[in-house]
C-alpha cells in the first residue's frame, strides 16, 4: 500500500509583515499537488501571496481551475491552450476558450506558445507523448496566434511557452495582434540579442528556479540585464523545484523520491532573483509588485 509521507519545512514570519509576493506563473489545479492543496494554501497565507496565476493547458482543465478560483481568493485565473496540447483541441475550442474568460474578467490568457522540443527532442516512445497527438509548429502557430488575438481584443496578458523556438515566436509576435497591457514570456530561456525585440513587442520575463541550474548560465546573465521594470518571478510548480540546498518547502510522496515543487518556493525564487540582480528584497519585492499590477491588473 502506498503511503503519502508530507514533508514541509517551514520559516515564516507573521504574514502581516512580510511585502505581498505574487507567482506570475505555476499550476496549483494539477493532480500531483491534489493532496496538498490545504497545506499550500496555509504556507501560501502566511508568506503573504498575495495572488498566483493559475495556468490551465487544455479545455479539460479551464473548468477546474474556475472551481478552485471560488475557494481560493489569492488564485488569478488563466485559461490557454498549450502548445503539446494543441493536437487534442476540439472543433470547438476557441469558441469555449472565449467563454471561459468572459466568465470572469480577472483572467488571463494562458498557457500558450510553441514548442519545437516536443517535435524534434522526444523519442516516439516517449511516455510524456502518451496520449497526444503532436501538432507542427506551423499548427502550433496557428493556435498560439488566434489566443493572442483573443487576448488583444479583450485586453488580457497572455503567458507564453516557448521551448526551442524563439525565432518563430519572434516572427508570429510581430504579425500577430497582441495585448495592450503586454504578454510574459515565463521561465525566459532565450537568446539575449531577442530582448531588446520582444520587450519593445511588450514582454515581460518570469524568472523561475530552473534557470539556477549548471547548463543556465547565460539564462542567469540576462535576468541581470533585463530592465526592472519586465521581471516577474514565478514558480511553475510542482515543476521546477529548487536546488536540494535551497528547497526549505518540500512536498513529497515517499521517502527518496524527487520532491514536487511546493508553490511556497516562491518565496526562494525572489530571493535568489534578488542576490543575481544585487537588490535588497524589499526592494525587488516592492518593484515585482508593480510589474505584476501592471501586467495582470
Amino acid at each position: 500500500m502506498l503511503v503519502l509521507v508530507v514533508c514541509v519545512v517551514i520559516l515564516l514570519t507573521d504574514s502581516s509583515a512580510v511585502a505581498p509576493l505574487y507567482d506570475a506563473h505555476q499550476h496549483f489545479h494539477f493532480d500531483e499537488l491534489v493532496p496538498y492543496r490545504t497545506v499550500i494554501d496555509t504556507d501560501l497565507r502566511r508568506l503573504n501571496v498575495r495572488s498566483a496565476v493559475v495556468n490551465g493547458t487544455n479545455e479539460a482543465e479551464w473548468p477546474v481551475i474556475a472551481a478552485l478560483v471560488e475557494q481560493y481568493d489569492w488564485i488569478r485565473p488563466s485559461y490557454g491552450l498549450h502548445p503539446w496540447d494543441c493536437g487534442n483541441r476540439s472543433s470547438a475550442w476557441l469558441t469555449h476558450l472565449r467563454t471561459q474568460l468572459m466568465l470572469n474578467t480577472r483572467s488571463a490568457v494562458g498557457e500558450i506558445g510553441l514548442d519545437r522540443w516536443i517535435i524534434d527532442g522526444l523519442a516516439p516512445d516517449d511516455p510524456r507523448l502518451a496520449g497526444l497527438r503532436v501538432a507542427a509548429l506551423s499548427e502550433q502557430a496557428e493556435v498560439c496566434a488566434a489566443q493572442l488575438a483573443l487576448a488583444a481584443e479583450l485586453n488580457r496578458a497572455a503567458s507564453i511557452h516557448c521551448v526551442q523556438a524563439w525565432g518563430a515566436l519572434r516572427d508570429l509576435l510581430e504579425k500577430t495582434a497582441r495585448p495592450a497591457r503586454g504578454f510574459l514570456l515565463h521561465g525566459y530561456a532565450g537568446p539575449a540579442e531577442m530582448i531588446p525585440i520582444f520587450t519593445a513587442l511588450g514582454a515581460y520575463y518570469s524568472f523561475n528556479l530552473q534557470l539556477m541550474g549548471p547548463l543556465r548560465t547565460d539564462c542567469l546573465n540576462n535576468f541581470k540585464h533585463l530592465p526592472i521594470d519586465r521581471l516577474l518571478v514565478e514558480t511553475d510548480a510542482p515543476a521546477k523545484a529548487p536546488p536540494p540546498a535551497r528547497n526549505r518547502f518540500r512536498l513529497g510522496a515517499e521517502l527518496g523520491e524527487p520532491a514536487l515543487n511546493h508553490p511556497a518556493n516562491i518565496l526562494v525564487a525572489y530571493e535568489m532573483l534578488a542576490e543575481i540582480r544585487g537588490l535588497s528584497l524589499e526592494v525587488l519585492t516592492r518593484q515585482i509588485e508593480i510589474n505584476f499590477n501592471r501586467l495582470f491588473g
